[in-house]
């Protein structure tokens, strides 16, 4: 398998034809009125950074669009209770490149954004996103580097939208707790009771 690998740009590009013309004229450096009308239609996202630590890719989704536009070279995301892990937000503060897939259901393009983000602890910009007296604890300030769309293929090929293996008996993460606790954790009850942790803490 070694004997395989590519190791420089030069032998990576020959294995690929030229980029065309339509690929390298869709990128934007701000939003635009349509990118701006696909962006505020998409209610989930994926928001990948790199830091000390390696790399993070966290799911992102709110109950309208799930980033605000505070100009059009800036993008605003509330950072919302999950696991407090973290690490989405220590790799901005360490490094802050990210990059943004927005996904709309239904659609079979993704649009990327790419640049630089840092994160902010304003009151004023945290009521931005009053929720009946819930706030986010911080708020993720996207500076825009690139806006593209990316190519459909891959949810085209994938049926995405068609529900394909939907019916995979999948497990659970009280299942996925338990094994990496060799049965100490009580999967189970995790199971049981996420629904109604979920719902009293979801903001």
């Amino acid at each position: 398998m070694g004997e395989g690998r590519i190791r420089d740009l030069d032998a990576l590009e020959a294995l690929y034809g030229k980029v065309s013309e339509a690929a390298m004229r869709k990128v934007a450096r701000r939003m635009t009125p349509l990118y701006r009308r696909w962006i505020m239609a998409s209610r989930f996202c994926v928001l990948s950074t790199v830091g000390l630590e390696g790399t993070d890719a966290s799911p992102r989704g709110d109950d309208g669009p799930v980033v605000t536009e505070l100009d059009p070279g800036t993008l605003l995301m509330p950072d919302w209770r999950g696991n407090n892990r973290l690490d989405s937000l220590r790799n901005i503060v360490s490094d802050g490149r990210v990059s943004l897939m927005f996904v709309v259901p239904g659609s079979n393009n993704v649009v990327r954004v790419n640049g630089h983000a840092w994160l902010s602890a304003d009151p004023d910009l945290r009521r931005e996103f009053d929720r009946d007296g819930a706030l986010p604890a911080t708020v993720i300030v996207i500076e825009i580097g690139e806006i593209y769309t990316q190519c459909a293929r891959s949810l085209i090929r994938s049926g995405l939208w068609r529900g394909e293996g939907g019916d995979a008996d999948l497990p659970s993460v009280g299942d996925i707790l338990s094994e990496m606790t060799d049965g100490a954790f009580d999967g189970a009850a995790y199971d049981a009771q996420w629904p109604s942790r979920a719902a009293k803490t979801m903001w």
